[in-house]
């Protein structure tokens, strides 16, 4: 994961100009000359009336000629560091973590392991804790995820 770490600043910083591609359950392709990626944001989320983030979303990305793909979490708010985010696909659970060079981000070691039950799963759930104690559960459709996953695969 580490040889990755200069590849996701990269993208971390070059995304916010093109989060419009992300939509509410949908799975948005889309693709640069370095590299692809798609990704959705959360059809529903727990968060209390009142508390304030940025966006959050799901991505799957590779660089282009790269076979390995990698997820990455954003949560909108810093993780409380070091804890586990729990990813939930029907009723399969799968551990992700944080970083401190990136806090809004999450990662796990087993990306083509999540990725087999995403194409078979109906339903992503993220719980995560805030760097303040702030519990939140992100809920993502995988209604349209095989299909945009195998299209990044063609075209990468």
């Amino acid at each position: 994961m580490k040889i990755f770490i200069k590849f996701l600043i990269v993208l971390y910083v070059a995304l916010p100009s093109n989060l419009t591609a992300l939509e509410v359950g949908k799975w948005s392709f889309e693709k640069t000359d370095d590299y692809c990626y798609i990704g959705s944001l959360a059809t529903d989320t727990d968060l209390q009336p009142g508390k304030k983030r940025g966006n959050y979303y799901i991505l799957v990305y590779k660089n282009i000629g790269n076979p390995e793909t990698v997820i990455q979490i954003e949560a909108g708010y810093n993780y409380k560091y070091p804890s586990d985010i729990i990813v939930d696909i029907d009723k399969g659970k799968y551990e992700f973590y944080t970083t401190e060079e990136l806090p809004t981000a999450a990662w796990t070691d087993e990306d083509s392991k999540v990725i087999f039950a995403m194409k078979k799963g109906l339903k992503l759930k993220v719980m995560g804790e805030s760097s303040r104690g702030t519990i939140t559960n992100d809920t993502y459709t995988l209604n349209g995820f095989t299909a945009a996953y195998n299209r990044l695969k063609e075209e990468c």
